[in-house]
């Protein structure tokens, strides 16, 4: 079992303004798919801070999935991507490029989307939209390859070849 932990990227949820609905979104899609939700935490959206937190949880080993939602848009405050490069060894542009493939079938907003993913020690960080609509679609569509990807990351798998 996998442990995920959870970070929003809200400067109305963290100041309590507005209840975070896109982080109990992935709780529940991650426990439904056999990851152990490690922990949840709603930040402001400050670079710092969110690279604060992903850098304590992964060099920590607290979690072998880092999952965030929030801050990829547009918005003079949205920064969750550049937390991201900041915090990340390698690249993994695959997810979001694959996850803002599948959503443009959606919308064409999709394509607005500045998600990021990449690997720190052995955790793997993923950027997901921050509506909870999104997130399900998101999510839903990546997560029965993460557990592939968390395999071979943390070396339950040596194999990417098909058999």
């Amino acid at each position: 079992m996998y442990r995920v932990a959870i970070i929003t990227s809200s400067d109305a949820g963290y100041r309590k303004e507005r209840a975070d609905q896109s982080g109990p979104a992935i709780r529940k899609i991650a426990e439904a798919n056999g990851y152990q939700v490690v922990s949840a935490v709603v930040l402001p959206d400050e670079k710092q801070m969110l690279s604060d937190e992903m850098r304590r949880i992964a060099d920590g080993n607290l979690a072998d999935l880092i999952l965030t939602t929030g801050g990829t848009g547009f918005s003079p405050r949205d920064c969750m991507p550049e937390a991201t490069a900041e915090v990340v060894q390698r690249l993994v542009p695959g997810i979001p490029e694959a996850m803002r493939a599948y959503s443009a079938q959606f919308t064409k907003r999709a394509m607005l989307s500045r998600a990021a993913a990449g690997i720190r020690e052995a955790t793997l960080i993923v950027n997901l939209p921050g509506s909870p609509k999104a997130v399900r679609e998101c999510l839903e569509y990546i997560i029965s390859e993460l557990g592939h990807g968390l395999d071979i990351l943390t070396g339950a798998d040596a194999n990417c070849a098909r058999k």
